[in-house]
């Protein structure tokens, strides 16, 4: 099919230039964009019964569809479960991994429908997803129904603690680790095999793991050089807090990047999520590796990661590395609202630093976009918008009162719009997201089950404010 949306008010293509084209028609064809540039220019080039479908973009503005490159679809079910008083460490191992180890693979595959219908509504087109806990096939699946594009794989992790936290049991645990590094990569190469390439090629399957404490060292340098064996890329949690910083530098003289440095399992085929307790000589490692990182405000600001404080994300991004945005889970960063990471990353350390150069609206619309495609190493097909590239992309509203004045759109994008004003979202030449409803799923009963669901897995794991620990040991 051949879709011409026209006289849209603005598109920021997010190319290399940053091209911002105002008046302007795109052209998508099937799936991809086969023509973009003023409408003037794109009238003169086709008969408009050319066309299948003409849109009236009179009163839209179009962006890239935004790239979420940290979530959890497995936690979806989680929101405003888990007290906010929680610092990382406490808040994985006294509350994630006891609700984690509790969900079912049908529950499991419930959220995940769930989380990319909020990402939907949201303008996120694509995802890197840290893996399934419990059925990969199911997340696969859903993934490839609800017609999105996205990365998972299977979550993995190796190390038990010594001392067994309150309230583990020998099935969580179970359920969480793998007996040792050999068997866990076996199992992350079949995944791979198995589901790489699904979806007609929307959907990736990466050689994902936990990260940190619960993964020995053997398993961080074996899942990055398993991946590029199999040509695909890996992701795991490193340098979450201070605290994994100062237990890493206790037990093994070094703290954590240097430490995978030290055994060569940085590359460029790895993304590093949060990444937030980093040295200064640490940043070049990274950058002379080409590895990306996934920074997630929201998840610093509500974990006190300290990321304005301590984190080196200007530093990152003056070294030349690709730093995209992630939302995490919903119970750790809030919500799969990747706009509201924009907002933040945009502004907080112009603030934290008091140098308004920093970071701003250009590089933040770049994080999500671009650069996230970049660290997934999806930038030749998705991220901007522009001739051959898969039609991902979402149209804004700018009759809603967050557009009503506005001057420059890339400012009002990412300071003053919200999925508020999101009319459409388009995945693969495909309109995903319109009329206010998400196109592949009934959200109404979807809503009722997760509730239900979400209800029944807290229950299980036995998750109660003021009896859970809030306060951590394990792994010290």
């Amino acid at each position: 099919m051949r879709t011409l949306i026209e006289n849209l008010e603005f598109v920021l293509t997010v190319d290399k230039t940053d091209t911002v084209l105002s008046n302007a028609s795109v052209v998508v064809d099937g799936e991809r964009f086969s023509d973009v540039g003023p409408a003037a220019v794109i009238a003169s080039r086709y008969g408009r019964e050319t066309f299948d479908r003409i849109v009236d973009g009179s009163r839209f503005g179009m962006t890239p569809g935004f790239i979420d490159s940290h979530v959890h679809l497995s936690e979806t079910l989680s929101r405003a479960v888990f007290p906010d008083c929680l610092a990382t460490r406490a808040w994985v191992f006294h509350w994630a991994k006891p609700f984690y180890a509790n969900v079912t693979g049908e529950d499991e595959v419930v959220g995940a429908t769930l989380g990319m219908a909020e990402m939907l509504r949201c303008g996120t087109t694509c995802f890197l997803d840290m893996g399934a806990q419990s059925d990969v096939r199911g997340v696969v699946e859903a993934i490839d129904k609800i017609g999105m594009r996205g990365i998972t794989g299977r979550h993995a992790a190796d190390v038990r603690p010594a001392v067994i936290p309150p309230g583990w049991t020998e099935e969580m645990m179970a359920h969480h680790f793998f007996p040792d590094a050999a068997t866990a990569l076996k199992a992350l190469e079949r995944t791979v095999k198995d589901f790489d390439g699904a979806g007609g090629g929307r959907v990736r399957c990466w050689c994902n793991i936990e990260g940190k404490e619960p993964c020995s060292l053997e398993l961080h340098v074996g899942a990055r050089a398993l991946a590029e064996k199999l040509g695909v890329g890996t992701t795991y949690h490193l340098a979450t807090s201070i605290e994994e910083a100062h237990v890493c530098e206790r037990k093994h003289g070094l703290w954590p990047i240097s430490r995978i440095a030290a055994h060569g399992g940085l590359a460029s085929n790895l993304v590093i999520a949060h990444c937030v307790a980093v040295q200064d000589d640490e940043v070049g490692l990274m950058a002379d590796a080409g590895t990306k990182v996934a920074f997630c405000p929201g998840t610093a600001v509500k974990l006190a990661k300290g990321a304005t404080r301590i984190g080196k994300y200007p530093e990152m991004m003056d070294a030349g590395m690709d730093v995209g945005l992630g939302t995490d889970g919903v119970s750790a960063g809030g919500t799969m609202n990747l706009m509201r990471q924009l907002y933040m990353v945009a502004g907080m350390f112009k603030d934290s630093r008091m140098d308004s150069t920093l970071v701003g609206a250009r590089k933040a619309l770049r994080m999500a976009t671009i650069e996230g495609a970049q660290a997934l190493g999806w930038a030749a097909e998705i991220g901007s918008i522009e001739k051959g590239k898969r039609a991902d992309f979402v149209l804004f509203d700018l009759d809603h009162f967050e557009w009503v004045p506005y001057g420059d759109p890339l400012q009002a994008v990412v300071y003053s719009s919200s999925p508020a004003s999101i009319a459409q979202t388009w995945v693969n030449g495909r309109a995903l997201f319109e009329n206010g409803r998400v196109a592949t799923v009934d959200e109404k009963s979807l809503h009722v089950e997760a509730r239900r669901r979400a209800a029944d897995v807290v229950r299980r794991a036995g998750l109660v404010m003021g009896q859970t620990p809030v306060v951590t040991t394990t792994y010290d």
